[in-house]
């Protein structure tokens, strides 16, 4: 039996609305596979506003990548808090992004290496803001929690560095610190690898439904320092040594 797409976006949505999570999607509209959790995202992306940047991941260097749409309502490219209300779990991840300088449409032709990097403009911090529609990570299975927008709730996007070529994310340090004390340090950490096979796979098929990718759109690669849970308040910072710095905090 056919997976019930709409009725899954609707749950999602209404829990975002009602701010009533869930254990579950309904019975009948759990994703059964892949396609599934693109269609569910899909349909939840096109109720909330224009798509204007994508999270993209892989579980190891040779793993298919997994992808969610972002909405433009959830960028952010101040350091101005956020409000403590729109999230029902706060989780921070510091991440690598890279802001597109002209459009990648969908084609035949799988893209090279050279045309991804020649379509980036500038490569920024940024902090991931983790959430869930569910009353908690991981209390449904895999499937549901990455239909729900891969743990989405906010980013927020640092300084832009276009001279980034010199920039090898593979190797990158990192430092995250909550109310200016370190809580982590370390170099690399992307559990990816090499991002730029993420953006050619976006490229060619995550965001083909989509139309593909526009100048403007901001692409995150995926944690460099693990999940941590923070308590409302905490002023986060992240820093990437030559690269730039990014801060936040929800209140």
């Amino acid at each position: 039996m056919a997976t019930d797409i709409a009725a899954a976006a609707e749950a999602l949505l209404k829990a975002r609305r009602d701010r009533v999570w869930l254990e579950s999607l309904p019975e009948g509209a759990r994703p059964a596979d892949i396609a599934d959790v693109q269609a569910i995202q899909q349909r939840v992306a096109e109720a909330r506003g224009p798509v204007g940047g994508w999270k993209v991941g892989a579980a190891n260097p040779q793993a298919t990548p997994g992808a969610a749409p972002l909405n433009a309502a959830d960028l952010h490219l101040t350091p101005e808090p956020l409000a403590a209300s729109r999230f029902n779990i706060i989780g921070v991840e510091a991440e690598i992004a890279y802001l597109l300088g002209r459009d990648l449409p969908p084609r035949e032709a799988p893209y090279t290496r050279e045309e991804v990097l020649d379509a980036v403009e500038s490569l920024h911090p940024v902090i991931e803001l983790v959430d869930t529609r569910f009353t908690r990570l991981g209390v449904s299975d895999p499937l549901s929690h990455a239909a729900d927008q891969v743990n989405h709730g906010a980013l927020v996007v640092g300084p832009a560095l276009v001279d980034w070529r010199s920039i090898d994310p593979v190797n990158q340090p990192v430092r995250l610190m909550f109310d200016g004390k370190v809580v982590l340090e370390h170099v690399g950490g992307n559990s990816a690898g090499d991002p730029v096979r993420l953006l050619q796979w976006l490229a060619d098929t995550g965001a083909r439904a989509y139309g593909g990718l526009s100048a403007g759109m901001v692409i995150t690669t995926g944690s460099c320092t693990g999940m941590l849970l923070i308590q409302p308040g905490t002023r986060v910072l992240a820093e990437f040594p030559g690269l730039g710095s990014v801060e936040t905090a929800v209140v």
